[in-house]
């Protein structure tokens, strides 16, 4: 049976040979020959947006490699350029953004996809509305199945091939049903980045406030402090990381506090149920729920509840999610089971351990997350691979030898040593196999083999990693 990893690897091939040319970003005649200018002609580009338009001039202007100037001009807009589908549904503003090349919304992609364009929202109207537009969708999502990590654009829309045999079957308009924590945890940091950056409290109405409801609850289900809860999972598949074991309910577990989890963000099964860096994000998404809630609603309760959650999902993580050494001083795991057996790794995606300080869980400077660092960026994690092109973290989803450019971005981004962030810069620029994107994953020893040429999470990632360093690095885009 194909799923998703086949379908991806299929097309991967398909879009690399041109098969699918008609599908991804026209290379635009008049660019240079060396550096192609790939981004679709203005009139076929789905979103265009003044202010981010302005932000590209300004930042490319900074780079001095013309290559990676190339490839920031390529990435930066790739999601509103060829993934944002906007209009009117029951009223509202109405925004679904697909993650490339599978016609589908993540809740966790849609939310990263837009993110390095919120503090340009203040600035620009068409902004504002699409991002209006995403919080109303993802809120009507959540309340159609908080459960589900995927969506379809309309109930009537196809299915998604690989899902058509899950059980239990789906409700119309849901894509994917795998739980993962990070799936309610990304609307809830979009939500509040853009109340942050435009103070608008337009999007936040008695939809938007039923579905944050469903989230707490949800996070409650599963703390499995008074049974399973009512998630189950089964797919038909030969890969252990498609499927979850014992009927459906994952690994066995002590119930801690902590919120359990089918799923990782890569969409790959858990090992144990406990994710660390999942409940770590939740824990900060709750307070950042709470904050707005009080403020925007004056709903003090409902405030409250969700900061009594974070306490104890971060008192439990922090009191069982932890690996000593014979020193003393420990690394954060990856998941554990709450029974005493815990994982170290880490996958990719985010969250991450890599990428605990990005999402604010703790300082760069922190010790516990620096040690972590730098274990996870090492042979003690499986899924680090060193080769001749690169180096960097991949995960199960693809495979050995497989590195996340993604892994490499998210490194430079929550790194303080400029040394380290030159080297990522010259991995991403020499690993794009003359596309002028990144991508999904792509060979340690050999970049033209590569997964998925239509990934925008990683390529507006990338943007927000030159953004980030033209406002406070810009030496290092000048050399």
């Amino acid at each position: 049976m194909t799923d998703r990893r086949d379908f991806l690897r299929l097309l991967g091939t398909a879009t690399a040979s041109g098969l699918f040319a008609g599908s991804l970003p026209r290379v635009a005649r008049a660019a240079a020959a060396s550096y192609p200018n790939r981004r679709p002609p203005p009139s076929a580009r789905r979103f265009r947006s003044a202010a981010v338009e302005r932000t590209l001039k300004r930042v490319k202007a900074g780079i001095g490699d013309p290559k990676l100037a190339a490839l920031f001009e390529n990435c930066y807009p790739n999601t509103l350029d060829t993934t944002v589908f906007t209009g009117t549904l029951d009223g509202k503003p109405d925004t679904f953004v697909i993650t490339g090349d599978i016609d589908a919304m993540w809740l966790r992609d849609s939310s990263a996809q837009v993110h390095p364009y919120l503090s340009l929202a203040r600035e620009d109207a068409d902004l504002r509305r699409l991002f209006r537009g995403l919080i109303h969708r993802q809120a009507r999502c959540i309340r159609l199945d908080p459960y589900a990590n995927a969506f379809l654009r309309d109930a009537d829309a196809k299915p998604l091939s690989w899902a058509v045999h899950d059980t239990p079957a789906l409700k119309h308009g849901v894509g994917e049903r795998k739980w993962e924590i990070d799936s309610l945890c990304y609307p809830i940091r979009l939500a509040h980045g853009y109340w942050r950056a435009t103070g608008d409290a337009t999007p936040f109405d008695d939809d938007w406030r039923a579905a944050m409801h469903q989230v707490l609850d949800t996070f409650r289900q599963q703390q499995r402090l008074h049974g399973p809860g009512p998630y189950r999972y089964h797919r038909p598949s030969d890969r252990a990381s498609e499927s979850v074991p014992r009927d459906g309910l994952g690994a066995p577990t002590r119930p801690n506090g902590m919120i359990h989890a089918a799923f990782r963000p890569s969409d790959d099964a858990c090992v144990y149920p406990l994710n660390v860096p999942g409940n770590l994000f939740a824990a900060v998404a709750l307070r950042q729920l709470a904050m707005m809630s009080r403020s925007l609603h004056r709903d003090t309760a409902f405030a409250d509840d969700c900061e009594a959650m974070a306490k104890q999902v971060e008192t439990a993580t922090h009191r069982d999610g932890r690996i000593g050494d014979a020193h003393g001083h420990g690394t954060w795991a990856y998941e554990i089971d709450g029974r005493g057996h815990q994982l170290f790794m880490d996958d990719a995606n985010v969250p991450s351990l890599l990428g605990l300080s990005y999402l604010g869980v703790c300082r760069r400077d922190d010790p516990l997350y620096r040690r972590t660092r730098a274990k996870v960026w090492s042979a003690a994690n499986p899924y680090f691979f060193h080769g001749r092109a690169a180096e960097g973290i991949g995960g199960p989803h693809e495979g050995p030898r497989m590195i996340w450019p993604m892994a490499i971005v998210m490194r430079a981004l929550t790194s303080e040593d400029d040394a380290e962030i030159r080297q990522c810069l010259r991995w991403l620029r020499d690993t794009d196999a003359g596309t002028g994107f990144m991508h999904e994953a792509f060979d340690q020893d050999d970049p033209k083999h590569f997964t998925r040429a239509w990934f925008a999470w990683a390529n507006t990632l990338f943007g927000e990693l030159i953004v980030e360093l033209h406002r406070h690095r810009p030496q290092l885009l000048r050399t």
